[in-house]
């Protein structure tokens, strides 16, 4: 039996995270709603590193990345606090106020950004058919998500809301691919596990010190006492910051930054399937259409 190509791993690895984000995404709404962002945001990464010390003791022998070289703790650092700090901060400010639909909409951004991030920082290329695809993939998912319908979600509607939520939404689309792009950067042929817990380690203490100047730490110790909410928070984490960015990892290092992030961006087509099974939401025929486009798409980057 041959053996299965470096870049479809890679490219495997992404569609991975993309199922795993789609489940962090439901479990992580219903966590926020009771918890509120800020206490959440540290509460799942330090959730997170707990299941990423347990996976690299198990695999590696060692529960912290204390082999990291200085030069991959400095990028992969850095990554951790744009991707995991403000562009999951941008996000969910985002869903705030302007919904999950348009939100999610604005995320499907990051591919292209990735790409040109790639292209500036790391001198990598697209062959015009990933180009067709990448732009197939995002286009598929506009579609799917502007046609998605959901019931009214009480977001602002005055146009300075809009006009900063929309800012919001393309911040965490620039904030994901800057961090992937930097993990990309820093990790070389680092353990992606143990690159993830270097991200993880410095978004908690990014969270930390923001805690500290807003006074939020009592918010902290409530949501800590919220069993339902850390039963969600458990399994976002586990999906998320742990399953899914460990296989971002991996996805980038074994194929081009900006293929394996638009696979990723089908996260949002992926939860429409689950809504329907768990909310009972019904979904356009757009979305089904825009779903197939973004599966043409990525199965464009396969060929």
């Amino acid at each position: 039996m041959p053996a299965i190509p470096a870049a479809t791993l890679g490219q495997l690895a992404a569609l991975g995270t993309a199922f795993c984000w789609a489940f962090s995404a439901l479990a992580f709404a219903a966590a926020g709603r009771r918890m509120g962002v800020l206490p959440l945001n540290l509460i799942r990464l330090a959730m997170a590193l707990g299941f990423l010390a347990l996976a690299t003791w198990a695999l590696r022998g060692l529960p912290l990345p204390v082999d990291a070289t200085p030069r991959a703790w400095g990028w992969l650092a850095v990554s951790g606090l744009i991707g995991f700090v403000f562009g999951d901060l941008c996000l969910f400010q985002a869903y705030v106020l302007i919904g999950p639909r348009i939100a999610s909409l604005m995320m499907s951004f990051a591919p292209l950004l990735t790409a040109l991030i790639g292209w500036l920082v790391l001198g990598e290329t697209l062959t015009g058919r990933d180009a067709l695809g990448v732009a197939l993939t995002v286009a598929g998912i506009s579609w799917a998500v502007l046609e998605r319908r959901e019931p009214a979600d009480g977001v602002p509607h005055d146009p300075r809301s809009r006009a900063a939520g929309l800012a919001l939404g393309f911040c965490g689309a620039l904030g994901q691919a800057g961090g992937l792009v930097l993990s990309k950067l820093g990790m070389g042929s680092y353990d992606p596990i143990a690159a993830t817990e270097v991200r993880v380690i410095a978004a908690i203490a990014g969270y930390a010190l923001l805690l500290a100047v807003v006074r939020g730490w009592p918010r902290v110790a409530v949501a800590a006492r919220d069993r339902r909410g850390l039963g969600f928070a458990a399994t976002g984490a586990f999906f998320g910051p742990f399953l899914g960015v460990s296989l971002s990892l991996f996805a980038v290092r074994h194929t081009v930054a900006g293929v394996a992030a638009s696979i990723m961006a089908l996260q949002p087509v992926l939860i429409i399937p689950l809504v329907v099974i768990l909310h009972r939401e019904r979904v356009g025929v757009g979305g089904v259409a825009g779903a197939l486009v973004a599966v043409a798409g990525v199965a464009l980057l396969f060929l």
